[in-house]
């Protein structure tokens, strides 16, 4: 038995590496502020999506803007949040069409537990929750999919970066941590 609960995860490890990759083409997290030359339509739409009622820290809103053509990206863990956004989004006037290739995260107890760990080590760090815990929508998200942690969103300084990294990568039954946290003052998205 235990010899298969091995095989099983090696299947996991191997088989999943591509599925956090292909999130990651260039848009817009909605989590994130704009730039100063952003269109009206994405800040509509990034203000539509940063307020729908259930998107919080273990989901991923991103989009992009082409023309009248908004196309939502990232996952989430409830399939409301994917048809909300799409909602949203269309509503928003000068958007023709909307895409919606937002995945929903597979239901597992076992990610639900490594959410809830991830958040308490992140969040229970002083250095961490003081600067990035008290807002209404915390600027680190806790991606979890099938055992892997990626780490989405915008920090201070390359130090937090990396202590919320190191937070991530001390906890149990994690397969692998990605930390793609944007430092804030490097320019780079």
């Amino acid at each position: 038995m235990r010899k298969f609960s091995v095989v099983c995860a090696v299947c996991c490890f191997c088989l999943v590496p591509a599925a956090f990759s292909a999130q990651k083409d260039k848009h817009e997290d909605a989590f994130t502020p704009g730039r100063s030359d952003e269109s009206r339509i994405a800040r509509e739409v990034r203000h539509q999506l940063v307020t729908l009622p259930y998107y919080g820290i273990f989901d991923d809103l991103g989009f992009r803007v082409d023309d009248g053509t908004v196309t939502l990206v990232g996952q989430v863990t409830r399939p409301t949040l994917k048809s909300d956004a799409e909602n949203v989004t269309k509503r928003v006037e000068g958007v023709n069409r909307v895409v919606n290739d937002i995945e929903v995260l597979p239901l597992s107890s076992m990610d639900d537990q490594i959410r809830m760990a991830v958040y308490r080590a992140i969040y229970g760090d002083p250095a961490l929750s003081t600067r990035y815990g008290y807002r209404a929508l915390p600027s680190i998200h806790i991606i979890v999919k099938n055992g892997r942690v990626r780490l989405e969103g915008v920090v201070a300084n390359e130090a937090d970066k990396n202590i919320a990294g190191i937070r991530a990568n001390s906890v149990p039954n994690v397969f692998a941590v990605e930390n793609a946290l944007v430092v804030e003052n490097n320019g780079k998205k």
